[in-house]
């Protein structure tokens, strides 16, 4: 049944009626429609969308069933729980383009990360996270078992040794949503992550002997194709993408991959919809426009295809409230 609509839904159905705006209506739309429809819907999460505390709205839509699974960088996987413990302790710097080189060294040197007007303290946030999880990876390795990196992350929310340090209400976590919901999530390229580089530094230390108890990028990819090929069996699938990179690039090729190197005749995405502010250029990936992906053989001529160009980090909350009915 379509989701009724409520004060935020009413508001951007009353006022985003052009240009930007009513593509960021006719995305939501899609979305609902493809949902009502009985089809399903991956999420793919780049940039610093877990740092931007997207988990506000995100959370709920894993948490009713309207995201069924994701894909996103190591960093946006790992941010939401430095988050999560570390939130008292982070700063704001909403002067960051007036900062000078020296304002820099001074934050590097009170270790505070920056991204863009946020700052991530590392040792209330990625110092914690990471006692917590190397004695996770050190216990498969012992015991010879391999496990995905969001899979470590589902191991120390589970286990409780975090919720003295909860900072925020659960409600707004993504990662604790989705480790209620066991659900599924995909990690592409997570060596290049704060907790990538952590895991290379304790097998170089010897705390970890087998470098493969981390399970990573071609496995993921194989996990994937079997999962894509069930759940598209009685459905569809969709693909919400924001921002760009590997986080929608690497899923979205699961499609081409099944037909052109398997020989298998899946489905095609079902519904497509990509937020981003990268402007179509040469060879550009972000800025690629739908209809590129139908000669890769990702998307249909009749695939319902959305771009909406702008900051992802007020858009996506946006479609989010309306595809919930707030």
């Amino acid at each position: 049944m379509t989701t009724q609509l409520g004060p935020i839904s009413k508001f951007i159905k009353h006022h985003y009626r052009h240009f930007n705006a009513a593509a960021l209506v006719d995305a939501a739309e899609g979305y609902t429609k493809h949902l009502d429809q009985g089809g399903k819907m991956m999420v793919t999460l780049a940039g610093a969308m877990s740092t931007a505390e997207l988990g506000l709205s995100l959370a709920e839509m894993i948490r009713q069933d309207k995201v069924h699974l994701i894909c996103c960088t190591g960093a946006n996987l790992e941010e939401d729980v430095f988050n999560l413990v570390a939130h008292d302790h982070y700063e704001r710097i909403p002067n960051y383009r007036d900062l000078t080189p020296q304002d820099e060294q001074k934050l590097l040197e009170r270790h505070m990360n920056r991204v863009t007007d946020t700052c991530i303290p590392e040792g209330e946030a990625m110092r914690r996270i990471e006692k917590a999880i190397t004695e996770e990876w050190m216990a498969a390795d012992q015991s010879g078992q391999r496990f995905f990196p969001h899979e470590f992350f589902y191991k120390i929310i589970r286990s409780g040794k975090l919720k003295q340090y909860y900072q925020i209400d659960t409600k707004d976590s993504w990662m604790i949503a989705a480790a209620e919901k066991n659900l599924p999530i995909i990690v592409p390229g997570w060596e290049d992550a704060t907790l990538g580089n952590m895991f290379a530094g304790a097998v170089m230390r010897g705390d970890v002997k087998n470098v493969h108890t981390v399970r990573t990028g071609i496995e993921y990819m194989t996990w994937l194709a079997e999962f894509y090929q069930g759940i598209t069996k009685n459905t569809s699938l969709g693909m919400f993408q924001i921002g760009g990179g590997i986080a929608g690039d690497f899923p979205i090729c699961v499609v081409p991959m099944l037909h052109q190197d398997l020989g298998i005749q899946a489905r095609l995405w079902g519904y497509f919809c990509q937020i981003s502010d990268s402007t179509t250029s040469y060879g550009s990936y972000s800025g690629a426009v739908p209809n590129e992906k139908i000669t890769w053989g990702k998307l249909g001529i009749d695939t319902p295809k959305f771009i909406v160009e702008s900051d992802a980090t007020i858009v996506a909350p946006l479609i989010f409230s309306y595809v919930l009915g707030w």
